[in-house]
């Protein structure tokens, strides 16, 4: 284990983590305009009702697909953060292990 490469796959997976969590928080918001959109288009098609235009909403195959976009935005976002996560999980163990040994050898004087 090498703290250096852990570090560097930090580095390396930050701008990648970001984007991803950037794609989901965007999908979350975009979800509720989507949702309203399909609602006016269904009173534009004479669904008068608030609970029918939902409904719609909630059944149209454009907000469906919008909902496999954010699955599939919360995986990559969750696969990267616990790929950071063990990268500085590998930081710490090596941290922890350097500190047994000088422990060892202050023992061992």
């Amino acid at each position: 284990m090498n703290p250096e490469e852990a570090a560097e796959l930090i580095r390396e997976k930050a701008a990648a983590f970001g984007k991803s969590k950037a794609q989901r928080v965007y999908l979350e918001e975009f979800r509720r305009s989507k949702k309203a959109m399909l609602m006016k288009d269904s009173l534009t098609m004479g669904v008068e009702a608030a609970n029918a235009q939902e409904r719609e909403a909630l059944a149209d195959p454009e907000y469906v697909a919008l909902l496999k976009g954010l699955r599939e935005a919360v995986q990559q976002e969750e696969t990267l953060k616990w790929e950071l996560e063990a990268a500085r999980l590998d930081i710490e163990i090596w941290r922890t292990r350097q500190a047994t040994e000088r422990m060892v050898i202050r023992a061992h004087e």
